[in-house]
């Protein structure tokens, strides 16, 4: 996490000046000329960037990530290959309903992707970054889902000790089945 905080620190740093543009690099699935075996399309996922103008919000491009781009937007392009690392070791903030669409963005800014990661925090970066309220919110639910994953194991603990002592208690009838049988031949006088 700290190596992640530097990097963020050093981009926010060294970030271009570009006041009056601003970037965002996402993935989109694309239809290949391809077709399956099945005569379905296949498709891939490619790399796109969105950008928008300042104050003009009918002014958006959308267009496959060239390198060009990729160098004039770095922050922007080193922020969305860290989310994807990050979002598959946690749970993605877009999942976390205690945010709002601009908490979500804001933390994502700050280069935190996952509610593991904000919740993690220290009482100093949380100062730093201003998400008091986002690492409460991330911290509170991560707890509860500590007390959810211990729950679900009890849980799981008992549905098989009840199923441990529903098979116990097959084998005492078929016990008390077999002795019962053995006393009533005994009785009648046969001997096995």
């Amino acid at each position: 996490m700290d190596m992640d905080f530097a990097l963020f620190q050093q981009m926010a740093a060294n970030a271009e000046d570009e006041r009056n543009v601003a970037a965002r690099f996402y993935d989109k699935a694309v239809k290949t000329d391809k077709v399956a075996a099945n005569g379905m399309p296949i498709f891939k996922n490619v790399t796109y960037v969105e950008i928008r103008l300042k104050d003009n919000s009918t002014e958006v491009f959308n267009q496959p990530a060239s390198e060009e781009k990729i160098k004039r937007f770095p922050r922007e392009y080193t922020l969305y290959k860290m989310a994807k690392e990050k979002i598959k070791e946690g749970t993605p903030l877009e999942q976390f309903a205690f945010l709002t669409a601009a908490e979500i963005e804001t933390c994502k800014s700050r280069g935190l992707f996952t509610v593991e990661d904000l919740a993690a925090l220290s009482k100093e970066k949380v100062q730093f970054l201003d998400l008091e309220n986002e690492h409460d919110l991330a911290v509170k639910f991560m707890q509860k889902a500590q007390d959810n994953k211990l729950m679900a194991e009890m849980a799981a603990k008992e549905k098989e000790y009840k199923r441990q002592i529903a098979d116990l208690e097959d084998k005492v009838r078929n016990l008390q089945q077999t002795l019962q049988k053995r006393s009533w031949l005994f009785y009648k006088g046969d001997k096995k």
